[in-house]
């Protein structure tokens, strides 16, 4: 067992959002309109394996589908040269919105992408009109992924101790 810490941040307004300029023209973000739970897994394990993203390991293709293939989740892959390089979900309940997953994969970390892809996960959070935007990240994500989140923007409201 070890402690982690899950840090909770949020903003209410578009007006909050301190966008990053694209560091790079061969790198690009695309929603994925057409929902297949295949993806969505690919870019979990892509993304989440070297910071233990362990929560859906375990999943069914039916638990997949039932959670990627509904209106509520909007998926955003990023890609660099047509090489999947990262992704986003959104995910609309109660007329807020949540970052429920965002992250690159480990060989575009450290090129100044993921300020830009979470410029482009905000904006897009916003067009839906949410009351608020918010995410939550922890200890075992990348040492970065808190300071990019404060850099955009968003501002913790709520932080906790959990064991694992």
């Amino acid at each position: 067992m070890s402690i982690v810490t899950v840090t909770y941040l949020q903003m209410f307004t578009p007006e909050e959002v301190r966008p990053r300029p694209c560091p790079d023209p061969r790198f690009c973000v695309r929603e994925a309109t057409t929902k297949q739970w295949e993806f969505n897994r690919f870019l979990y394990m892509l993304v989440g394996s070297e910071w233990m993203w362990w929560d859906k390991l375990e999943w069914t293709a039916e638990q997949w589908k039932a959670y990627a293939e509904v209106d509520s989740l909007r998926t955003f892959a990023a890609y660099h040269e047509g090489s999947p390089a990262g992704y986003f979900e959104l995910e609309e309940a109660e007329g807020e919105i949540q970052i429920a997953y965002f992250g690159l994969s480990s060989r575009f970390i450290g090129r100044g992408l993921g300020g830009y892809l979470l410029t482009v996960a905000l904006e897009e959070a916003w067009k839906r009109n949410p009351w608020r935007v918010w995410v939550h990240t922890c200890s075992r994500d990348h040492p970065s992924a808190l300071i990019n989140y404060q850099a955009r923007g968003l501002q913790i409201y709520h932080q906790d101790e959990i064991e694992v």
